[in-house]
């Protein structure tokens, strides 16, 4: 069944009707992933007496800036391990279940099982997230103006999920409420982690009872090759291979980055260049010469999205610590456990993305292009760092900066993320061969693999006892971005020449 006909079927909200069983599934993975996400710094933080880790700031965030990477990282295999071996509707089914035992591992009180956890979370998220992407796209034929509406909606379903989670699971974690209730059940109130963590794995499994109940309407995408490489199960031992691989490769570059010499970074950094080179030419040599440029497009719109998610990933690192050691954590005067205030992008997403949905539909071929919206995202978050500047300047001298600030830089990263991240999303499926569209999907998700890397190391030198530091520091992100903004926006006619007529 072509595109054109499944978009004639069943719809919701003017859409097809597969659009709301990967809403739905989404949604639950998104609660799931940013539940976690919500208080996994804090955890790493937290002193062993109150049931955390005990590590340091610049311990936690590297971690996590290497966790959050190696989530996006994986989507590469992931996307190729779909398009050659077992399908988009598989690979989402395997990954989510892989996800939730991940969830899971974190509601062990070991250090054996934290990590354990974050692994089965990352060779899971590998392989749910770039095909449940790409089977979106596959809901419309290549000329549906709808696409950017739809990719629009998906991600408000995204950002439902996102919006719940700290609700969630930082109750469950931080709330002295719940702790209460342990204590009164004759428990340690310290594990309340672990609780936070097993509701994420329920988020999970309950996005899988979902994904099974709705996967009628999916019957036209997201099938396995029609002439695979080898066996399902030949595909998955490979994606492991190749994740296994990826894995060691992040903590050789982790133990360079942190305690190598000069010599042997540079070394280091020329090897991974000439890797890089080699397989781009391998990925553009079999392609005719307007793919060919159109895969050029797409590495500079991936190098484009790799700052954009330098800068606004630190909602999960330093601005996280920012809120929980340097802000009065309330708003009107109510006060909420800091992993509360993840919720507010999420809100306004949630608002905002049905908005921009129909800007993007009214305006029709009238609308800025892809680099120009690209252009905007990245201005909007380097501004949006400009303000955390100011709002870490205020609490320069012992005082706490309002919370009130927090709303303020939100909204306007906000505003950012929805000129790049679900544009993005609808551009690479334009952009890709029909053959590649995993692949290109994969390699659209190493934009965030490599800002959430580099957002993990400059998140490290957040440090809350020298406050002066924290204002450079969100300085720095903020001309970052703009100075982005000023590059794509020069770049704008030579994307055009190389996108061929996609806008």
């Amino acid at each position: 069944m072509s595109a054109d006909t499944q978009s004639t079927k069943k719809e919701f909200f003017g859409h097809p009707r597969g659009l709301a069983t990967l809403f739905g599934t989404e949604l639950w993975e998104r609660l799931s992933y940013y539940g976690m996400r919500a208080i996994l710094v804090l955890y790493m933080v937290a002193t062993l007496e109150n049931g955390g880790l005990g590590f340091t700031n610049k311990q936690a965030a590297a971690i996590y800036g290497a966790y959050t990477s190696l989530v996006y990282l994986l989507s590469l295999p992931g996307g190729w391990a779909a398009d050659n071996f077992i399908g988009a509707r598989a690979a989402v089914m395997i990954g989510g279940a892989v996800i939730a035992l991940g969830e899971f591992a974190l509601a062990g009180p070991t250090m054996g099982a934290f990590y354990t956890g974050l692994v089965l979370i990352v060779l899971g998220t590998g392989l749910l997230k770039p095909n449940i992407s790409a089977m979106v796209g596959a809901l419309y034929a290549p000329t549906d103006v709808r696409r950017d509406a739809g990719f629009s909606i998906f991600y408000m379903g995204i950002n439902m999920g996102a919006f719940l989670a700290p609700f969630v699971c930082g109750f469950l974690a931080q709330s002295e409420t719940f702790k209460g209730m342990l204590k009164s059940a004759g428990m340690n109130p310290a594990h309340s982690w672990h609780f936070a963590f097993a509701a994420a794995g329920a988020g999970m499994a309950l996005g899988l009872g979902q994904y099974y109940w709705g996967r009628e309407n999916l019957a036209a995408v997201g099938r396995p090759p029609e002439n695979p490489k080898g066996s399902p199960i030949t595909g998955i031992l490979a994606y492991l291979g190749i994740g296994g691989a990826l894995f060691a490769f992040f903590a050789g570059m982790t133990y360079v980055i942190n305690q190598a010499g000069n010599v042997a970074k540079g070394a280091f950094g020329a090897v991974v260049g000439l890797i890089v080179i080699g397989l781009v030419w391998s990925i553009l040599k079999p392609l005719s010469g307007e793919e060919r440029k159109r895969m050029i497009s797409v590495v500079i719109f991936v190098a484009s999205a790799a700052l954009f998610w330098a800068i606004f990933e630190q909602a999960g690192s330093s601005l996280t610590l920012f809120t929980d050691k340097m802000t009065d954590s309330s708003l009107l005067g109510i006060a909420f456990p800091s992993s509360f205030f993840q919720a507010i992008n999420p809100v306004f997403i949630i608002l905002l993305a049905p908005v921009f949905s129909i800007l993007w539909v009214k305006w029709g071929e009238k609308q800025p292009s892809s680099p120009m919206k690209f252009t905007i995202g990245l201005l909007f978050a380097g501004i949006g760092f400009i303000v955390a500047a100011f709002a870490a300047g205020s609490g320069v001298g012992g005082a706490k900066a309002s919370g009130h600030w927090l709303l303020l830089i939100y909204f306007i990263h906000t505003i950012g993320e929805l000129c790049l991240s679900p544009v993005g999303l609808s551009t690479m499926t334009k952009l890709a061969p029909a053959q590649l569209v995993g692949l290109v999907m994969g390699i659209w998700f190493l934009g965030p693999t490599l800002g959430n890397y580099v957002g993990g190391i400059l998140a490290g030198h957040f440090d809350e006892t020298h406050p002066e530091t924290v204002v450079g520091l969100f300085y720095q992100l903020g001309f970052a971005g703009i100075i982005g903004a000023v590059v794509m926006f020069a770049l704008i006619p030579i994307m055009r020449k190389l996108m061929g007529g996609v806008k």
